[in-house]
């Protein structure tokens, strides 16, 4: 154990040397894109815009030397906003609109695409983007199941793409720093991680409708077997349904237990269990709007995410974070700052964050446009110079599959025993039923 005149040594240190990194943390969007050069325009398309989309499609345009080529979209009344988004950002000319995916895919001009469609088609897509020739940045979750992720990381390898997962903090500068500084000891040996998320959502209830006119419902079913269209459900809902979305735990959860996880230096789990359900209110959500997930590693490391989607409370005064606990001390971080504690939870050391605008948590179209702008110019940079983007497919695969296995653990009422090699399943069944799903015929994924 180390003592306490050495921690306060190291740290001072340390302080010197963050002095420096606060030099690359306060580079802004804009200095890190004259990094990469003025090399060819990269033509993108965005899919899906009435959310999260609505807003990237805006950063994305603001990007040197790239151009936002075509909005797509299964709703028609997002194209308006949309376009104006794109124009308002900077672009000249305006981007043309197409109704279904596939038809943007044969675009040879096209060299990308962004996806921020829901949970059940960002894995498919993903593939078909590869096969198409198409580097592609998909949001979290990369994939609605594991199989699926399985097969999104094959054919970013087969077809030699560039494939980023939007866990934006991965491209932030600041937090690469203290996670370097995690690596290089500044806690001792880090041996667990607790993060965790919360907001405070309200009941939902979904009732038979009509399909609106404007919307293509069949398409924006796509590779999910189909069901009838309910009020209620689209354009945010279907988060808290099996057939479509993944939950809190891979709606949100993915961002804090992918930092998590790059913390501790750990890729598969070999143990994994869940506890929660839908406390808060008794109406049509499925997935948990409560729930504790845990995860052994091997070297004696564990990680936990908890959440409270229903009750918006904060931890440690914070709506989400991180918090990693080792031999000689803590670090935590709710956004692109951190502290550092000693053993005794004396507050050693403080980096203030270095964006010009606050991170809001729990906003679902862009917590921090600047962490979207570093993370885009990362993926733009990747594409250019034929490298692994900072959340690589491979990455984020890791990331979310330890969340995908805890919704199973939920889903089966039991502890999963897990191969740490491979992050497969161990003898059990039922659970492994749920590795993969059913699909529409014809959609079924394929590398």
């Amino acid at each position: 154990m180390e003592k306490r005149r050495d921690f306060v040594k190291k740290m001072a240190i340390t302080t010197a040397g963050i002095a420096i990194g606060n030099k690359l943390s306060a580079m802004s969007a804009k200095s890190y894109r004259n990094i990469i050069g003025a090399n060819d325009r990269i033509y993108t398309a965005v899919i899906g815009i009435n959310g999260r989309g609505g807003s990237m499609c805006g950063t994305f345009a603001k990007q040197s030397n790239t151009r936002v080529s075509v909005l797509c979209d299964v709703d028609t009344r997002t194209f308006a906003k949309a376009i104006k988004t794109v124009t308002d950002a900077g672009q000249a000319d305006a981007p043309r609109t197409e109704g279904d995916c596939r038809k943007l895919l044969e675009d040879k001009h096209i060299d990308a695409i962004y996806i921020a469609t829901p949970d059940h088609w960002h894995a498919p897509l993903t593939i078909m983007g590869c096969q198409a020739g198409k580097n592609v940045y998909v949001e979290k979750p990369l994939s609605h199941n594991p199989h699926e992720g399985q097969l999104a990381v094959a054919a970013a390898r087969k077809y030699n793409k560039v494939v980023q997962m939007g866990a934006q903090r991965r491209s932030v500068p600041v937090l690469i720093q203290a996670i370097d500084q995690l690596h290089k000891g500044l806690i001792g040996r880090v041996y667990f991680a607790k993060a965790w998320y919360t907001n405070n959502r309200k009941a939902t209830y979904l009732k038979p409708g009509t399909v609106p006119a404007e919307l293509n419902y069949d398409l924006w079913q796509g590779p999910a077997p189909r069901l009838a269209y309910q009020d209620g459900l689209i354009h945010y809902n279907w988060h808290w349904f099996w057939h479509w979305g993944t939950g809190e735990a891979l709606n949100n959860g993915t961002h804090e237990v992918d930092v998590a996880r790059w913390g501790l230096g750990v890729d598969f789990p070999s143990h994994v269990t869940s506890i929660g359900g839908r406390y808060q209110f008794k109406d049509d959500w499925q997935t948990p709007d409560t729930q504790v997930i845990a995860m052994d590693f091997p070297d004696r490391k564990s990680l936990m995410w908890e959440s409270r989607s229903s009750n918006g409370r904060k931890i440690e005064g914070s709506d989400r974070g991180v918090i990693f606990y080792g031999d000689n001390g803590s670090l935590d971080t709710d956004g692109d700052g951190y502290k550092v504690y000693d053993p005794d939870g004396k507050l050693i050391n403080e980096v203030a964050p270095t964006m010009n605008q606050a991170i809001q948590g729990r906003n679902t179209t862009s917590p921090g446009v600047e962490w979207d702008s570093l993370h885009i110019a990362n993926f733009l940079d990747a594409i250019r110079n034929n490298t692994r983007p900072s959340c690589d497919v491979e990455i984020g695969y890791k990331s979310i599959l330890g969340m995908q296995l805890g919704n199973i653990a939920w889903r089966v009422g039991r502890d999963l025993k897990i191969d740490p090699q491979t992050g497969f399943i161990l003898n059990d069944p039922e659970a492994q039923k749920l590795w993969s799903r059913t699909y529409e015929p014809g959609w079924e994924p394929k590398v």
